[in-house]
């Protein structure tokens, strides 16, 4: 919110309908004329003195126009502190017509604003006449306060007036229904960020990012796939970064649909580093089936130990033990750890030695 230095005006002021029963005496009308004058030249120093050399009586109408003129002349100096406390003087007197009143209601909550005082601002703007400009303070101030739940019905009303909404607006209607987790009113200000900029991948992949946090998988996919048809450059890191938003989740079933969608769509590359990140997916997300059935293609694709290694302890696990068994065979003849496979092949056999005891039952972990 830029901030409006506004100069003083004491003509209103001075006019019958402002003095009522009151007169103002020659001296303090001189004065106050000589010092918006000379605030008007920029000579301040000038102003300060005019207003300096009369004398007022307390809680007079003369007081009050002497304490307003001393807070823009204040203002006008970039003197935040001194223009709220006499322009509060002033306000609180009540010897201000309600023109004067309203004025210096909005000021003041500009002047706090400015301050970063949203509260004491709020508390102004409440009362003061509504506008575009009291409403985006309003929207501004509960932002500064962490209030999103306060600014963007707010907003709402206030773009909901204009013919053309900037980008900056549709970004932080995307950015606050973010926040308060409302995906779906969030979805939609960005789609129409997307209106204006459908070329950009950028727009694509934070409208994904939204649905994937709503939990719409398939919509995400689907977004993504949309941008892949219309040409769009994919990066390793722009898929990675959707990946670890499902994974963040602590719901890796998400992710591994996820992954799975983008390798069999070609948006990701089958390398043996997604194959293996889809692999531990299922495995985290006791997918065991999935689980076993991966780690079996990349065992017999690299011929990796430790690839035969996991099929090994899923088959075990799952209480396939002779299955497990020969797992264990094939890793030990790939290199895996010698150790690693002594300790699961005893307690496989160890298990299907009780199992061959008579009433015995076994209880795999």
């Amino acid at each position: 919110m830029r901030r409006l230095l506004l100069a003083a005006s004491v003509c209103a002021s001075l006019s019958a309908p402002v003095v009522a029963a009151q007169s103002i005496a020659p001296d303090v009308f001189r004065a106050l004329q000589t010092s918006q004058a000379a605030q008007q030249s920029g000579k301040f120093a000038e102003a300060e003195q005019a207003l300096r050399s009369v004398q007022t009586k307390p809680g007079s109408l003369e007081q009050a126009l002497v304490w307003r003129s001393q807070a823009y002349l204040a203002w006008a100096q970039g003197k935040t502190q001194s223009a709220i406390k006499d322009l509060t003087q002033a306000f609180n007197s009540g010897h201000l017509t309600p023109e004067q009143v309203s004025e210096d209601r909005l000021n003041l909550a500009k002047l706090h604003f400015s301050g970063k005082n949203y509260q004491q601002a709020l508390s102004y703007l409440q009362k003061a006449v509504q506008s575009d400009e009291v409403l985006e303070m309003q929207i501004e101030a509960w932002q500064g306060l962490g209030r999103l739940d306060k600014a963007v019905p707010l907003a709402e009303r206030y773009l909901q007036a204009k013919s053309s909404i900037s980008d900056n607006w549709l970004q932080f209607m995307v950015g606050a229904y973010a926040e308060l987790k409302n995906y779906a009113e969030a979805q939609r200000w960005q789609k129409r960020v997307m209106q204006r900029s459908p070329e950009q991948l950028r727009s694509w992949k934070q409208l994904a990012a939204l649905q994937q946090m709503a939990g719409q998988h398939s919509k995400a996919l689907a977004t993504l796939r949309t941008a892949y048809s219309r040409g769009m450059s994919f990066k390793q890191s722009d898929l990675d970064q959707l990946l670890a938003l499902a994974s963040a989740s602590d719901q890796p079933w998400q992710a591994a649909r996820l992954l799975e969608g983008m390798l069999s769509s070609g948006l990701m590359s089958k390398g043996l580093a997604s194959q293996e990140r889809l692999a531990q997916l299922h495995w985290q997300a006791r997918d065991y089936p999935k689980a076993i059935q991966q780690f079996t293609l990349l065992a017999q694709q690299t011929g990796k130990g430790q690839h035969w290694l996991s099929v090994a302890q899923l088959q075990i696990q799952q209480g396939r033990l002779q299955e497990g068994l020969q797992a264990l065979s094939a890793a030990e003849k790939a290199g895996a750890n010698l150790q690693q496979v002594r300790s699961w092949r005893d307690w496989a056999q160890s298990r299907l030695a009780l199992e061959q005891v008579p009433g015995k039952q076994v209880a795999l972990n």
